[in-house]
């Protein structure tokens, strides 16, 4: 069984720290779960353009307000607390917040912690491909 607090991943290396997020990374690709779950918190203002080539994610919103656009028709979708959003399409996507955003996210395949968003918004690929 893993145990692990949120104040245990904290100014850790499992905490990764942008100017736009903040992830602390709950369970990774060495925990062996098959997926790996982060605690992200978003900045209030910003925009951040993301597409997961090599990796699934789920997010469920549990504070803050913004939106989330899928860049391939520009549809823009609301998020605030007790919504969630899969990008089960690879989706190319911008999220934006207009508060600070708390979110939970999952990925598959895990992600191994080191990864920031590459100048193509993707993680480079880990583990088994979705």
């Amino acid at each position: 069984m893993i145990v692990r607090k949120l104040s245990d991943v904290l100014g850790t290396q499992r905490e990764v720290v942008t100017p736009n997020w903040t992830s602390r990374r709950l369970l990774l690709e060495d925990d062996k779960m098959g997926f790996s779950l982060h605690d992200t918190v978003i900045r209030a203002g910003t925009e951040t353009e993301m597409e997961y080539k090599h990796h699934l994610e789920a997010v469920y919103c549990i504070e803050g307000e913004g939106e989330v656009v899928t860049l391939s028709d520009g549809k823009s979708h609301p998020i605030r607390a007790g919504t969630v959003y899969a990008l089960n399409q690879h989706d190319r996507h911008l999220l934006r917040a207009r508060t600070a955003m708390r979110m939970v996210c999952v990925f598959n395949p895990p992600c191994t912690g080191k990864e920031v968003h590459g100048a193509d918004g993707a993680y480079p690929p880990s583990g088994k491909a979705a």
